[in-house]
This record gives C-alpha cells, sequence and structure tokens, in this order.
C-alpha cells in the first residue's frame, strides 16, 4: 500500500501557511489506549480516573523490591479483541520486556511492555478521508503498563501514581500518512473502533486515549524518510493536526533553508498552538530493553484466540456497508449512524420492518438533538418506529410527529395515545380543510392581491398560515392543491 493511498497527500507549508514547493511530509502515529479493566495489569490495586492521589497503589505499581507482577488475563483477552478487530498476526508466544528510563513517574525505573515479541503485528485500520474509503496499515500492536503522572504547578511537581500499572497497548502504525487531515480522520475511525469493541473509553481528555504523532519531511517523489521529530502531549484530534501543521511548516522552513532538522521530542503547547523542544530523541539502545525475568513468555493457543474471535461484534466499517446495501442508505448517512453501537443499534430497532430512509432522517435529526439534550435514548427505538409508521401511513404530519415525540421523551406512553389525546390526528375532512383555507385567505387580503399581482412566493406563506390554523393536522399534499385552486380563482 503505497503512502498517497494510505494519507490523502498534500504538499508541505512554509511559514504563515505558504506551500513549500516539492516538500512531502510523512506522518506516523502511536496511540496509546488504556484498556477498560478493573484491575491494574500487573496486580489487583483499582483502575479508576480522580480521587484522592496515591491511593490505588501496592507494592506491586509502586515496583518495591520483592514485589513480584502477575499479567491480568482479561487485559489480554481485550488486546487480543483489537488485534483480530483489526487483521492482525496474533504471537502464539509473546514476550514482555523491561523498557528501561528514569522518570519521576516510573517508580520502577523501567516500564513492562513488550519489544521484539509483541502480541499482534500488522493489521490495518479502515478510515474515511473527504467521504474516500482508505486503509492505514500498522506495524505492531502490544500490551504495556501505563505510568504514573506528574502533576506541574505553584512552583512545584507532584507525582501521581494511581495511572501506574494501568493496562494499555500500544498501536503503532506504519509511516504512510501524509497530510494532517488523514492523520485526524485515522483517528477518529481508531477512536470509534476501539469504544466499539469495549476495550477502550477513548476519553482523551482523562488520558483514556492518547497519541504520539512522528512526523519528517521529504522531496516529492523520494522513498528515503527525513529526519523525524516526535509530537507529545497531544490531547485532541485536533490538537493532533494542529501540531502536526505547525511541525510541518517548521520543518519545511529549516530545511527550504538549507539546514537540519534535529530529530528530538516536541511538546505541543495548545494555547500558544506551537511545539517546543522537550529532549532528544531516544533511540531503542537508550531503553535497553531485555526480557522481563518475572514474568514467564504469554501463551495464546488456538482455541483461545478464536473464542476471542468468535465475541467479536459487527465491526464500523462492516456495518457502515451494511447498512448502505440493505437500507439504501447514503454513504454519509450511513457514517452517521454508525458513529457508536448504541447509535447503530438503536436505528436499527428503529426502522425494523418500516421505513429505513424515514427512519435514518428522524434518527440523524430529532433523536440526536434529544441525545445531546438528555445523554441517552429517552423514547425506546421501537416507540418511534410505532410514530414513524403512522407518519408513513400519513396519519400524522411530520410536524405533529415532532410534537407527540417531545411528549413520548418527557413522559413515556404509546404515540396512538398522544395522537388522540393532543388530537394531532391528520384533517381528512375536505370540507374543513376548504373551511380553513377560505379563512386564511379572507384575514390576510393585502397579501391575496400581492400573489395574484406575481408574488408567487407568498404560496409558503398561505401554506403555513393554514397549519397553523389547523394545528398542523393539514395533510400537505391534499393543502397543497386546494390552495392553489383558491389562489387562482
Amino acid at each position: 500500500m503505497s503512502a498517497r493511498n494510505a494519507g490523502g497527500g498534500a504538499a508541505a507549508r512554509g511559514p504563515g501557511g505558504e506551500a513549500a514547493a516539492g516538500w512531502e511530509p510523512v506522518i506516523g502515529l502511536e496511540i496509546h489506549a488504556q484498556l477498560r479493566t478493573r484491575s491494574k495489569i500487573f496486580c489487583g490495586c483499582e483502575v479508576a480516573f480522580g480521587g484522592e492521589p496515591n491511593a490505588r497503589c501496592c507494592p506491586v505499581c509502586l515496583g518495591l523490591p520483592g514485589a513480584l507482577p502477575v499479567l491480568n488475563r482479561h487485559a489480554v483477552e481485550l488486546a487480543l479483541r483489537v488485534g483480530l478487530a483489526l487483521g492482525c498476526r496474533i504471537a502464539g508466544r509473546s514476550i514482555m520486556a523491561r523498557k528501561n528510563y528514569f522518570y519521576p513517574d516510573l517508580p520502577k525505573g523501567y516500564q513492562i511492555t513488550q519489544y521484539e515479541a509483541p502480541l499482534c503485528e500488522g493489521g490495518e485500520v479502515p478510515f474515511l478521508l473527504a467521504g474516500e474509503k482508505r486503509r492505514l496499515r500498522l506495524t505492531r500492536i502490544h500490551l504495556e503498563e501505563d505510568a504514573g503522572k506528574s502533576l506541574h504547578g505553584g512552583g512545584a511537581t507532584r507525582v501521581d501514581l494511581d495511572r501506574a500499572g494501568v493496562p494499555l497497548v500500544e498501536i503503532v502504525t506504519e509511516p504512510e500518512l501524509t497530510s494532517p487531515a488523514a492523520a485526524h480522520a485515522f483517528l477518529t475511525a481508531l477512536r470509534r473502533l476501539l469504544v466499539w469493541l469495549e476495550v477502550c473509553d477513548g476519553n482523551m481528555e482523562e488520558g483514556s486515549l492518547r497519541c504520539d504523532a512522528n512526523v519528517s519531511l521529504r522531496r516529492a517523489g523520494e522513498t528515503t524518510l527525513g529526519v523525524k521529530t516526535e509530537l507529545k502531549n497531544l490531547n485532541s484530534f485536533r490538537g493532533v493536526e494542529q501540531a502536526l501543521n505547525f511541525e510541518i511548516d517548521r520543518q519545511a522552513a529549516l530545511l527550504s533553508a538549507g539546514q537540519a532538522v534535529a530529530p528530538e521530542t516536541r511538546l505541543w503547547d495548545a494555547a500558544r498552538r506551537e511545539a517546543r523542544p522537550m529532549r532528544g530523541k531516544e533511540t531503542e539502545q537508550d531503553y535497553r530493553y531485555f526480557p522481563e525475568p518475572d514474568l514467564p513468555p504469554l501463551v495464546v493457543d488456538a482455541a483461545w484466540r478464536e473464542s476471542v474471535r468468535d465475541g467479536l461484534p459487527e465491526l464500523p466499517h462492516e456495518r457502515r456497508r451494511r447498512f448502505e446495501e440493505e437500507y439504501g442508505l447514503s454513504p454519509a448517512e450511513a457514517e452517521l449512524l454508525t458513529a457508536d453501537r448504541e447509535l447503530a443499534d438503536y436505528f436499527e430497532a428503529a426502522a425494523a420492518g418500516g421505513d429505513a430512509a424515514l427512519a435514518a432522517r428522524w434518527v440523524a435529526g430529532e433523536i440526536l438533538r434529544l441525545r445531546r439534550e438528555t445523554g441517552g435514548f429517552p423514547v425506546p427505538p421501537g416507540t418511534l418506529g410505532r410514530l414513524l409508521t403512522r407518519v408513513g401511513e400519513g396519519a400524522v404530519s411530520h410536524t405533529a410527529a415532532k410534537t407527540i415525540l417531545e411528549r413520548l421523551a418527557a413522559d413515556g406512553g404509546e404515540p396512538d395515545d398522544w395522537i388522540e389525546m393532543l388530537g394531532l390526528a391528520r384533517l381528512d375532512d375536505a370540507a374543513a380543510l376548504a373551511a380553513a383555507v377560505d379563512d386564511v385567505l379572507a384575514a390576510h387580503p393585502d397579501e391575496l392581491a400581492r400573489y395574484r399581482a406575481g408574488r408567487t412566493r407568498l404560496f409558503r406563506f398561505f401554506v403555513g398560515k393554514v397549519m397553523e390554523a389547523t394545528g398542523g393536522r393539514a395533510d400537505p399534499r391534499r393543502l397543497d392543491r386546494l390552495l392553489r385552486e383558491r389562489l387562482d380563482d
């Protein structure tokens, strides 16, 4: 797969956003996703966000002498779910390793991770970029423990070790993305998948999902990679895109001026929208990897692997394709309705046995609005389906149905009961409709004169007035025909 196919290539920009002709960015990402386990990866301490600092620690996650790690089986199964969903090769035997570096929030002085023998290799992530289907290859997915957290402020640095030992998967991509927009689109798709699989809650603000970005520039047409820098402290997908744009601009300016790019790790400052040098870029030799002596090799036999595979749900891109083929939805509608698994399930339940196109419009519009306002789905999907059946039959208008939906959301009940109680059944009495039209025309003689003088746009005005007079109960097609007859008399 070419980088162009994966990334949607874009020329690098120079200072001030001007094009730096001939430069092509190459981007690779490293995503750390906290796994949704109840306890940490090597001990029984609880996994939770917030609370009193250093309240969820034990000798194992503090790295005290004599404390021995025990691998969390559920963390392995969640990692396997990700690897299998993305088509990775699952290692029958993988090794945990020690990655040595010294930092205040790493109590042992090393991190237990995987290096030479990771759990998952290869695979790819499908995503959409400007409506086009793309795929980005993965290098590997491996298990590791999270570090603690350094809290800076008030002239001091404090360390909270509650996060130390929380299980992670690190997802490493091939360097095939060629634009910040493609990185944003890829991360959006990956986060959707991780949440869909229920392996990570995807909360970037709480640090459950974090991303480091590596970027280098090369002359267009070249295959050799340039000197890369790493961007850290990226806590939103928009931040990833902004940081990459900044770094691409900076590197393009240096290279265009004949200067060298230093291999370094840079810290993104979202407030100032700039990346500052943090430290020199470490190499593999700096970490002095070696197998973790306190943990045996991780063995995943075929039975375990296949049992995890059997438990996988239909994946987002598979469901999106099925929505297009089975329900005739547009790619944009299918993409929106598979934004998360709960929403996709709701749509299918609402559309069961009814008008899928109508259900799609209502779920994408009114239901998503209610979800934003209430944080959930206050109207059960079957109830919505029954309401939309009445709309499709012509028993109630769309306007009346919106009123009924609000009452269903607030008070529950059944659509037919609210139709009767609110008197919102479609007005089928031809004489009553004709009388309503005549009353509206008689009440607005000036508008009627202007319409007959050529101001035909006033037709919508009269429609609105009749709808208002009938409480939205008038049949639109019958009203359109009758109103035109009256206006053209």
